[in-house]
């Protein structure tokens, strides 16, 4: 049986005039900017004035594997679901990266019969909030390195200049580079590099930010390198600020789009889990449950990195409580992480699979017991999935105390998660007693052993000389109190990512720290994390083509 590619089946459907969708959610012409006939922005004059009334789910998974997952496709067909019970619910997710669609990845808009549309146009430039994003960034690399030429009256040390410049493509050559080479007309010679847009400050700021005030209050802090003294120096005292809002005034509007069957969709900023915060933008999840009794969203990743970061950052920053968390789950992937190679995962291996499943356990108990959330597993079946299998992973689970539902929104869209969607109305119904993994209080070293030790379930950390040496600058500079985010591989609880399933007794190392201080976080880099991705031997990019009617061939 030949089955439709992801983008055919998307192609196939027939969209609704996203006036329509608006109309679904309270959502008048006047609220909307229009971007063709299928996109729209939604002021933010729509949403200031009115309170949360929904309730927040989070969907998250097991530590990702080449098996695949299916988080994103999971969200969007609860979502579905829901609405196919008369619950008033919208999808709220982040923005694909160009660097992934081009790269490993490929498309990010969900998978089968459950996915956000139009697909081609939110995997590629979208409404250009990515490139706006960049534009952003790299108006202020183009200030700091002018402010230096231009006699350096704030007195930047050059060789502590910490901005880096971005592009939104995943470009390995860009990692360290000089620049102002040449003449001295051309600039200040320097060691530089680029990140990738969806790594930088900008993008955490931009997501993190709940009004334009707000975001202007933020970029102002930003740390763009020290002094002479050591002392920081600020976008704010570049006075970039104004020029930078400017560039990010209409990105900052949530977009809106749709599903297959017509479900709300908010697709709003997306910063990286394993080398930024991993979550879409607080404007776009305030205004989810602002016009929706539910808001499905997600955090990028396994759960050690998205759904920490959401619960450990976006949530304390947005004073956000969840209502519950779905963690996605395939049986595929759990025997991937049982040591089965991916060319043997449709065969039935119980052995395999037990041996897998302490990933998903781990995971549960995370949610359940160090964030005390109420829990549904989510069991992605694939065709090739036995009923011994599936009755494992549920057994394991009801151990728990947490029940492991079958998923088929690939095959069949919403209608496949009918009974997910009802066991989520259920937790939601129950009180729950969130906490945080650490408090604020804590030095920046006890909160990345608190996460490491009660997250990861590694035995400590260690941090090298380098880490040590910014860990006493940013407490010398009053950065100390502020929470902690991760950088660290998504392929494993620890900071080696060929250590799969749950593994035990190992340490992290944090090799380098630094300050986001717009965004309102620590940053620290384990492992061989890089915030500047590569393309793979095969690109996706070279499967991509366009016909002469200009139809999109092979993006997913």
């Amino acid at each position: 049986m030949a089955y439709l590619s992801d983008i055919e089946i998307a192609q196939a459907c027939k969209l609704q005039p996203i006036c329509k969708i608006a109309e679904k959610i309270g959502l008048g012409e006047n609220d909307l900017d229009y971007y063709g006939k299928y996109k729209a922005k939604i002021n933010l004059s729509a949403i200031n004035n009115k309170q949360r009334k929904g309730k927040l789910v989070l969907v998250t998974a097991i530590t990702p594997t080449p098996a695949g997952e299916g988080k994103t496709t999971t969200t969007i067909g609860l979502a579905d679901a829901l609405n196919k019970l008369n619950k008033n619910a919208i999808v709220a997710m982040r923005e694909p990266s160009l660097g992934p669609v081009f790269g490993v990845k490929g498309g990010a808009c969900g998978g089968g019969y459950a996915q956000v549309v139009p697909m081609e146009d939110i995997n590629l430039h979208f409404t250009g909030d990515l490139h706006a994003i960049g534009a952003a960034n790299n108006l202020i690399a183009a200030m700091v390195d002018n402010h230096v030429y231009q006699g350096n009256a704030l007195g930047i040390d050059k060789k502590n200049i910490t901005w880096r410049r971005s592009v939104d493509m995943n470009d390995r050559q860009l990692r360290l580079v000089i620049s102002g080479l040449g003449k001295k007309v051309n600039g200040v010679k320097r060691g530089d590099g680029f990140d990738i847009t969806v790594a930088s400050e900008i993008m955490a700021v931009f997501c993190l930010a709940s009004s334009i005030k707000d975001l202007k209050q933020r970029l102002s802090k930003i740390v763009i390198g020290y002094n002479f003294d050591g002392k920081p120096v600020t976008v704010g005292e570049l006075g970039a600020v104004g020029a930078v809002t400017a560039l990010l005034k209409d990105a900052i509007k949530p977009n809106l789009v749709q599903t297959l069957e017509g479900t709300p969709a908010l697709v709003h900023g997306g910063p990286f889990a394993n080398i930024a915060h991993g979550c879409n933008s607080v404007i776009a999840t305030e205004t989810a449950l602002k016009l929706a009794d539910y808001a499905i969203t997600e955090a990028g990743f396994g759960a050690d990195l998205g759904a920490e970061k959401f619960l450990d950052i976006k949530c304390r920053v947005a004073g956000l409580k969840p209502s519950a968390v779905v963690m996605v789950a395939t049986v595929r992937a759990l025997k991937m992480h049982g040591g089965v190679l991916k060319q043997d995962l449709g065969i039935e291996n119980l052995v395999a699979l037990e041996k897998g499943l302490p990933n998903l356990l781990r995971h549960v108990q995370n949610i359940t017991e160090v964030y005390k959330l109420p829990c549904v597993v989510a069991i992605n079946r694939f065709p090739t999935d036995t009923d011994a299998e599936i009755n494992l992973v549920q057994e394991k689970c009801a151990k728990l105390g947490v029940k492991a539902v079958l998923s088929t929104v690939w095959a069949e869209g919403g209608n496949g998660a009918i009974e997910l969607a009802k066991e989520v109305e259920l937790l939601t119904q129950q009180e729950n007693d969130f906490t945080y993994s650490y408090s604020l209080d804590l030095s920046i070293e006890e909160k990345i052993e608190q996460i490491v030790k009660k997250v990861y379930r590694g035995s400590g950390v260690k941090f090298l000389e380098s880490a040590k040496n910014e860990i006493n600058r940013l407490k010398e500079n009053g950065y100390d109190k502020l929470p902690v985010c991760i950088a660290k591989t998504q392929y494993s609880f620890s900071d080696d990512a060929k250590k799969l399933g749950a593994p035990e007794n190992f340490t992290v190392t944090v090799k380098k720290v630094k300050i986001s201080a717009g965004a309102g976080f620590i940053v620290a880099l384990t492992g061989d994390i890089m915030t500047m991705p590569g393309l793979p031997k095969v690109p996706a990019a070279t499967k991509i083509d366009v016909d002469d009617n200009g139809v999109i061939t092979g993006l997913f």
